[in-house]
């Protein structure tokens, strides 16, 4: 009895420390590179085809009891003509028992400029999110026993808000420069810093910094070959910052043909979780002359320190695009033709 009662206070500790960190800082997702919208709105419109969607879901530490789940879904529109696009997307998190949820739509507009040297995208984002916690759910300090644990239907004296609903708009913004082998961006969310607070005290959310680079190294000596034929190492470095938490990726993909394989491992900055991750990701294509094609990905996050991973078996991702041309669309010449891109990195 005594180590289930162990058991279950280190479980709500853990949640309770988990909600309090995600009430500031937004989550992560190991596939950045399959989410590239989420990752920066400059990457909006920035592929091969005409019509791309998105979908990946994280769930993070799967057996711990309680909810850590999230989903992003995106669809965003190529427009050749100033090299960007027109884009949606719908992100939703759940955490913990107490189901803190937000869900934000944001529609995305991006543009670039360059040669076949260089492309240079900007990209703008402008979006309404909705935060939301079952208070009835959360379990106060005057609800644990010290013998027995916590007793369900317990009083407790803790005020709850008159509030657990709130609506806010939401801002982003971000850069992308393509430079031959190189790959760089930056992005900034909650611009606004809007307030998401449940009560009359107001609570700034902090903005989301985002810095990423990438490389591209060519493996395959044989220029004659074709792009496809060819075999990569792409080493990259994601940094985030929200507030007073950081977190850095570093790992490398290696990339031949429709198959990528990564390994990474991410800092969870001062205090925060880190983690071993592997990925794999591979292309089935439909249509190839007709840039028709289904990603699939998979990754897995194993605690690299502070989360034993005998109690939360890791985090797992999945994820799944679709790229497509429009049978309708005239096509005209492509514009930076030859130079490189940032899907190529990924």
């Amino acid at each position: 009895m005594r180590g289930i009662v162990k058991y279950s206070l280190l479980v709500i500790a853990v949640i309770a420390l988990f909600i309090s960190r995600a009430a500031a800082q937004d989550h992560m997702y190991s596939q950045f590179f399959n989410s590239p919208l989420y990752l920066n709105p400059a990457l909006n419109g920035q592929f091969e085809g005409d019509l791309r969607m998105n979908l990946i879901y994280r769930n993070q530490y799967t057996s711990i009891p309680g909810n850590l789940s999230y989903l992003s879904a995106s669809i965003d529109y190529n427009v050749p003509q100033f090299g960007g696009g027109l884009g949606l997307i719908f992100t939703r998190s759940s955490e913990g028992t107490a189901y803190l949820n937000k869900n934000n739509i944001a529609g995305i507009y991006s543009y670039s400029v360059g040669s076949q040297d260089y492309v240079l995208s900007f990209g703008l984002q402008a979006g309404i999110t909705n935060r939301s916690v079952d208070f009835s759910k959360l379990v106060f300090g005057d609800q644990i026993d010290p013998s027995l644990g916590y007793i369900p239907g317990s009083a407790t004296g803790a005020d709850r808000p008159d509030f657990n609903n709130k609506f806010f708009f939401d801002a982003g913004a971000g850069v992308n420069l393509t430079l031959k082998n190189f790959n760089i961006g930056l992005a900034g969310q909650h611009l606004n810093t809007p307030n998401q607070s449940f009560t009359g005290t107001p609570s700034k959310l902090p903005v989301r910094a985002t810095a990423h680079a990438s490389f591209r190294y060519n493996l395959t000596q044989d220029d004659n070959l074709d792009d496809e034929d060819k075999s990569y190492i792409i080493p990259s470095v994601v940094f985030y910052k929200q507030g007073n938490m950081q977190s850095l990726s570093a790992g490398m993909q290696y990339k031949r043909k429709s198959v990528n394989i990564g390994a990474w491992y991410r800092s969870g900055g001062a205090g925060g979780p880190s983690a071993f991750v592997v990925s794999l990701i591979f292309d089935l294509f439909i249509n190839k002359e007709g840039g028709e094609k289904v990603r699939f990905g998979v990754s897995h996050d194993v605690p690299a320190g502070g989360v034993n991973y005998g109690n939360t078996s890791g985090t797992t991702e999945g994820s799944i695009g679709y790229e497509t041309t429009l049978p309708s669309r005239e096509r005209g010449e492509q514009k930076f033709y030859g130079a490189s891109r940032c899907y190529h990195f990924y």
